[in-house]
């Protein structure tokens, strides 16, 4: 059964919007987005995929579901909402889901009530605790809308968001619904980026992915949101991958066999040969594991030829929401782009001599033709990696 995505409102360091997030991508004299903050680990300043664009109040909202997270996702909403509304009325509130992926909720809610509490000897009186459950974020969406089908969130840390596409898929296919708001969203905080220096995985440059100089990552923020029926539209979610590695709570499957594993799986649900395959957005982290094993995987499967990218270097590594928002990017490569403009791997160009060597897309670089079939990897923590094939619509 077809899943077309007909609809994306998206939200990141690049900028909101479809328009300014492609011009902002395809600029080919210098990158964007990601630039440093020296106020989320104390010391040390970090480069960060923040958003700078002004969000939706929440006042309208009760105290529990106000948190950026949710914010970033209701500048995402407003951007799709009359083909939301227009859903509503032609399927019913009962027939449309929401499924998203995230990994931060609200924890930054948290993180500033309990500062408040050490500061001042009690926690603010706005604060609820509820704020920062994982699934907020798909309850808020369906109150906001007054949803009545499933609304569930998906938390499997950097593969959540594009696990909740392939699910979202899934729902159509099974006949629970007509319609699924589905995406994922995450919003900068301290924990996340205390752990993730804890473990010596972030990058205070820009980061640097497939470079034998990599040294970590960016961590960023943003929302995607993407309409899926099983009406035509634009874009195809025709594929999807799933695996799971069991090797390590944190470091990848050296091998890449867990992501083989989910990109072949994409492949074939799609009935796609890897030549059929125009472009592939890596997952493409930066750190020397995870890009080691990325590139075993798509060499073994690939070839060397393929046009790859890591644009984690414009939007940061928005965890979570990060499988959504590659798809987006996916989603923009494949429409309205008659020559074929791929986006772009912003990197020192010091090759790694020991990983195989990737046909990495240099800024400006084109097809010369528009793009019929984009995979996005998604790899996480636990060997939780996800591949989605996207096609554009004949």
């Amino acid at each position: 059964m077809s899943s077309y995505l007909n609809a994306l409102g998206l939200v990141c360091a690049l900028g909101e919007g479809q328009g300014a997030v492609r011009a902002a991508l395809q600029r080919a004299d210098a990158p964007g987005g990601v630039a440093p903050r020296d106020d989320l680990l104390p010391g040390r300043t970090l480069h960060l995929g923040s958003v700078t664009a002004s969000l939706p109040a929440l006042d309208a909202l009760p105290a529990h579901r106000r948190s950026r997270n949710n914010a970033l996702l209701l500048a995402a909403l407003v951007q799709i909402r009359p083909q939301v509304d227009e859903a509503v009325e032609r399927y019913g509130r009962a027939r449309i889901a929401v499924i998203l992926g995230t990994s931060t909720s609200g924890i930054g809610e948290s993180e500033q009530a309990f500062a408040a509490q050490a500061r001042e000897g009690a926690l603010p009186a706005h604060f609820d605790p509820r704020q920062q459950e994982i699934g907020s974020p798909a309850l808020m969406l369906a109150e906001v809308l007054g949803l009545e089908g499933p609304a569930y969130v998906i938390s499997t840390a950097c593969s959540s968001s594009a696990k909740a596409l392939a699910s979202a898929a899934r729902l159509l296919a099974a006949g629970q619904c007509d319609a699924v708001l589905c995406g994922g969203a995450d919003s900068l905080c301290a924990f996340t980026v205390a752990g993730f220096a804890a473990l010596e995985s972030v990058s205070e440059a820009r980061c640097n992915p497939m470079s034998s100089t990599r040294c970590g990552i960016n961590i960023g923020e943003g929302a995607a949101l993407f309409l899926m029926t099983r009406e035509s539209g634009p874009v195809q979610l025709t594929g999807w991958g799933e695996s799971s590695d069991a090797h390590h709570i944190s470091a990848p499957e050296p091998n890449g066999a867990g992501a083989l594993a989910a990109m072949r799986e994409a492949l074939q649900r799609a009935g796609l040969a890897p030549a059929d395959i125009d472009y592939l957005n890596l997952h493409g982290t930066a750190t020397p594991h995870n890009d080691a094993m990325e590139s075993r995987a798509v060499h073994e499967l690939f070839g060397p030829a393929l046009p790859c990218s890591s644009t984690k270097p414009l939007t940061g590594h928005t965890l979570g929401a990060a499988g959504a928002l590659e798809a987006a990017i996916a989603w923009l490569a494949l429409t309205d782009n008659p020559d074929g403009a791929l986006p772009p791997h912003w990197w020192d160009g010091q090759r790694d001599a020991g990983i195989p060597a990737l046909n990495l897309v240099q800024p400006g670089q084109r097809l010369g033709r528009p793009l019929r079939a984009v995979l996005s990897n998604s790899f996480a923590f636990g060997g939780s990696n996800a591949a989605l094939v996207l096609t554009a619509s004949p």
